[in-house]
């Protein structure tokens, strides 16, 4: 049972363009006998299919889509299996999400991670494979796309939940595979929180659990003899001006299930880059195997991990004093940044603040408030 999984998948900007007119081939090449070599192909599909003029709901951050030509392109490179669980599935409403169902259905395409409820969303998928049986949960932290028990959305990360579909999926087949799509965009590495959190799904019964979202790929760790992958980076996601960094380096995994504890490898590859759109795979040379073996040190020291972490968390202060400022705009956001203009915030509020988020009871009322307000 050879198991191939990507990244998140969002033909934009130059690709989008290549995507429209059917030119599948200059971009997309390098990819088919990774996915023609598997007995089971993933993506992480990270925007909606649009088949009409819908309206973007109000959310923070860009709202994606695509056209069918995207699933149209998959089904090329040959992916027959795409997670859903991401917080971009949403950004169009429920018609994107049940369009991009259907398209994908049209182009022998299976779906999970999303649905037409949060029932639907958390369905465990099954595949029955050269007479063995694999389980795939697909879930995501919460960002505006999230299934609930009567709306359609994602399946959301839950521990309580997972626990419950874990168990059931570990009944229920040979291998269990859990994607999450989840972390700190643009940083290398996994939180303290991530990693407590999928060294649990391995205990509960995950034979591997992988992880995207963050832009940039990160390193892994072998846990109780079970693989963990905290981060693939981009598979195809060209975006104007990002070139030459993080966001354009990623891989692909193999995954081979034929023992107990199953063996892998690792495709890396540039995608988005300023001279090729597309993606052209790498050697596994000396340089990549540096940074992942470095990535790798820090992960499995929790020491050292914690002070990275404190690091990128020291260098988002700025921007999470801003998070709870009055400002908005890009002038208004530029000068207080700069530091030309002043807090709004005295610190008594921002001591009531950090309650009313610390407190389980409090943050729930906060969320509440937040959530209704941005449909007014």
């Amino acid at each position: 049972m050879k198991i191939l999984v990507a990244g998140d998948y969002c033909p934009h900007d130059r690709v989008a363009t290549l995507v429209a007119n059917k030119q599948y081939s200059p971009i997309y090449n390098e990819v088919i006998p990774y996915c023609k070599g598997s007995d089971l192909a993933i993506v992480n599909l990270e925007a909606p299919v649009t088949l009409n003029n819908y309206s973007p709901i109000k959310k923070c951050g860009p709202n994606l889509s695509v056209n069918k030509n995207a699933i149209e392109a998959l089904s090329f490179m040959g992916f027959n299996l795409v997670t859903l669980a991401n917080n971009h599935i949403m950004d169009y409403g429920e018609k994107g999400l049940l369009d991009t169902i259907k398209v994908c259905s049209d182009f022998g395409i299976e779906t999970v991670g999303a649905g037409k409820s949060l029932k639907d969303a958390s369905h465990i998928y099954y595949k029955r494979i050269k007479d063995k049986t694999l389980a795939i949960i697909n879930c995501c932290e919460h960002e505006f796309s999230i299934a609930s028990e009567h709306n359609s959305g994602a399946n959301p990360l839950n521990p309580i939940q997972q626990y419950y579909t874990i168990t059931e999926a570990k009944k229920n087949a040979d291998y269990l595979l859990v994607i999450v799509h989840g972390g700190h965009e643009h940083f290398q590495l996994p939180s303290p929180r991530m990693i407590n959190l999928y060294h649990y799904f391995i205990d509960l019964g995950a034979d591997t659990v992988i992880n995207h979202h963050q832009h940039c790929y990160s390193g892994y760790e072998l846990y109780k003899g079970k693989l963990i992958f905290y981060g693939l980076g981009n598979f195809s996601f060209d975006w104007e001006n990002k070139y030459n960094s993080p966001w354009n380096k990623g891989y692909m995994i193999s995954l081979d299930l034929k023992d107990k504890y199953p063996s892998f490898d690792i495709h890396p590859y540039i995608q988005g880059d300023l001279t090729n759109p597309g993606i052209t795979f790498l050697r596994i040379d000396d340089k990549f195997n540096q940074e992942i073996r470095k990535i790798n040190s820090i992960i499995q020291d929790p020491k050292v991990l914690d002070e990275y972490y404190k690091a990128y968390l020291k260098s988002n202060l700025k921007f999470c004093d801003f998070c709870f400022e009055l400002y908005s705009g890009k002038i208004a956001s530029k000068l207080f940044f700069k530091g030309i203009l002043p807090s709004l915030y005295p610190k008594k509020k921002k001591v009531f603040l950090e309650n009313m988020i610390l407190c389980e009871s409090h943050r729930d009322k906060i969320l509440y408030y937040l959530k209704h307000k941005r449909h007014d």
